[in-house]
C-alpha cells in the first residue's frame, strides 16, 4: 500500500515523462510536493523497490515501469477533459449528415491520430459473421452506377462502379446471377464464389462479362478489405522509443500488417475501455493499446489508439469516450 506522498511521486513521475521522455530526478519531484531532494530520493527507491519505478544506466533519474504506468492507470490517472479544439475537429467530422456511419468513424480516428500522433485502428464485424442477402445497382450516370451489398444482420455498404459500353440490361443479369447464386454467402468468401462460380459461366449470359465480373469482384474485395482499417501507422516514428531503433519499428509495421494480430484486439466480451500495456498486448513492450466496442444498430466493432507505453492515457481514454458515446448516440 503505497503512502499519500509516494501516489503523488508516482504520478508526477509518469506524467513528466509522457511529457518529456527524459529521466525525472528528485530535485525537480522536491520542488513540486515541497520536501527535500534526500525525502524524495528515498520515496523513489522504495518505489523502486516496489517494482513502480527503473533507474537509468545514464542518469540519476527514475522512469515508470510496466508496473508502474499500469498502478498509474488504475489508481491515479484523472481523466482529461477535451479541449475546445479537440471537440471542434471532431465534432465537424460526427455532424457532417453526408457521412455515413464507417466513414465518420474512420475520418474521426483520422483526426485523432493527426492531433496525437499516434496510430488509430477500426476493426469491423469479421466478415465471417455478415452473410450476403443481396446486391442491388442504381444508375448515376451514363458510365457510373452505385453497388448497394446489404448483409443478413442488416449492414448496407456502397461503392461506385465505372462501366463503359455496357447495358443496365447486362448489368441487371449480371445482378440477377449473384444473388442467385452467392446469397447467405459469407462476406469474406464472396469473391472466392465470383472466382469459382459466376467466372466460368458469366460469359453465357452476358456479352461484356469481362468487364462486369471485374467490377464486382472488386466491389467485394474492398467490402471485405474495410474490416481493418489503420490510420498513422507511420506515427510510430515520430516516437523517441522507435525512431533510433530500426529493428523495433520493422518489428511494430509488421504486427500492425498482421491481420491476426488485429483481430486479437477485438477479443474481450464487454465494452469498457480496456488498456494493454507493454507486454499485456501482443504487439511490443514499448507499446501501448487502448480499445473500446462500439455498437450502433447492425454495425459493430472495435476501435483502439495504438502509441507508445508513455502514451498520455488521460487524454487517450478521454476521447474514446468521446467516440463511442457519439457513434452510439
Amino acid at each position: 500500500m503505497l503512502t499519500e506522498r509516494q501516489r503523488k511521486i508516482l504520478k508526477l513521475i509518469v506524467e513528466r515523462y509522457i511529457e518529456s521522455p527524459t529521466p525525472v530526478g528528485s530535485k525537480v519531484v522536491s520542488k513540486i510536493i515541497n520536501c527535500s531532494p534526500a525525502t524524495v530520493r528515498n520515496e523513489m527507491g522504495e518505489l523502486e523497490k516496489y517494482g513502480l519505478l527503473e533507474k537509468t544506466h545514464t542518469s540519476s533519474g527514475r522512469v515508470p515501469s510496466e508496473a508502474g504506468y499500469r498502478y498509474y492507470v488504475d489508481n491515479l490517472m484523472e481523466l482529461k477533459k477535451m479541449n475546445s479544439e479537440d471537440i471542434v475537429k471532431l465534432g465537424i467530422v460526427f455532424n457532417n449528415q453526408q457521412l455515413a456511419l464507417s466513414d465518420v468513424i474512420t475520418k474521426s480516428l483520422q483526426v485523432i491520430s493527426d492531433m496525437m500522433n499516434y496510430t488509430t485502428v477500426v476493426l469491423g464485424s469479421t466478415s465471417h459473421e455478415n452473410l450476403l442477402k443481396q446486391i442491388e445497382v442504381v444508375p448515376i450516370d451514363d458510365v457510373s452506377m452505385a453497388v448497394i451489398i446489404v448483409t443478413d444482420r442488416g449492414h448496407v455498404e456502397h461503392k461506385t462502379i465505372k462501366l463503359q459500353d455496357v447495358s443496365l440490361e447486362e448489368v441487371k443479369k449480371t445482378v440477377g446471377l449473384i444473388n442467385n447464386l452467392i446469397s447467405g454467402t459469407p462476406i469474406d468468401e464472396v469473391s472466392k464464389k465470383l472466382e469459382y462460380e459466376i467466372k466460368p459461366i458469366i460469359g453465357n449470359y452476358v456479352k461484356q462479362h469481362e468487364q462486369l465480373y471485374n467490377a464486382f469482384y472488386h466491389v467485394f474485395t474492398d467490402f471485405t478489405n474495410q474490416e481493418v482499417n489503420i490510420m498513422g501507422r507511420n506515427k510510430m516514428l515520430e516516437q523517441p522509443e522507435f525512431s533510433s531503433n530500426i529493428e523495433k519499428i520493422k518489428s511494430v509495421f509488421n504486427k500492425l500488417e498482421s491481420r491476426e494480430i488485429l483481430n486479437d484486439i477485438k477479443e474481450d466480451e464487454d465494452n469498457n475501455i480496456k488498456v494493454y500495456i507493454g507486454n499485456e498486448n501482443n504487439i511490443d513492450s514499448d507499446v501501448t493499446v487502448i480499445k473500446t466496442k462500439f455498437k450502433n444498430g447492425p454495425e459493430e466493432g472495435t476501435i483502439a489508439i495504438i502509441g507508445p507505453k508513455r502514451m498520455e492515457y488521460d487524454r487517450v481514454v478521454g476521447l474514446l469516450e468521446y467516440m463511442k458515446e457519439n457513434i452510439e448516440r
